[in-house]
């Protein structure tokens, strides 16, 4: 919702504006003091003087205290996952129980975007338990079957004779029955 201002006030704010920019934008002059422990001492620079004498140095106190963060170390993340800096990570791991079984982590936003976005994930997850429940009350198969591996295939008492003579002449093993 737009609020129109009184051209007064809108002078005032851009006015505000532009001496806050104005002072952010200035350079902070090499003789300024820095906040430490203990007073600083700041001597003033002379043009074409490059010795100062001690009665020109002027102590200046310390504006509070500063304090530093100690040593920082990086850990390398493990191999078997890309590094994500914003994600959570919880510090209790629960036991596997009787609903782990039916819970899957959500989504990235990145798997999000390759599946056409929230509605159409819904749209497709609708689609699919409805198709599973259908499936269900007709009483027809699983649409994922475990594969079951077929036995070889037999060579005919034919085959096996002409692999046979074909060994013999050429020195290779024939095929066992």
């Amino acid at each position: 919702m737009a609020v129109a201002l009184p051209a007064k006030w809108t002078t005032l704010l851009a006015g505000m504006m532009l001496a806050g920019m104005a002072q952010a934008q200035q350079p902070v002059p090499a003789s300024a003091p820095v906040a430490a422990q203990g007073p600083v001492v700041v001597e003033p620079e002379r043009a074409g003087n490059t010795q100062a004498e001690p009665s020109d140095a002027v102590e200046v106190p310390a504006q509070g205290n500063v304090t530093t963060l100690g040593e920082v170390r990086a850990i390398k993340p493990e191999d078997d996952e890309p590094l994500d800096l914003y994600r959570f990570k919880n510090p209790v791991q629960a036991a596997p129980n009787r609903f782990s079984k039916n819970w899957s982590e959500p989504p990235t936003p990145e798997q999000v975007g390759m599946s056409g976005g929230y509605v159409m994930m819904g749209i497709v997850y609708g689609i699919t338990k409805a198709a599973q429940g259908l499936n269900k009350l007709t009483g027809g198969p699983d649409q994922i079957q475990s594969a079951i591996a077929r036995p070889p295939p037999e060579l005919t008492e034919d085959e096996r004779q002409r692999a046979a003579e074909y060994c013999a002449a050429h020195g290779c093993t024939a095929p066992e029955r």
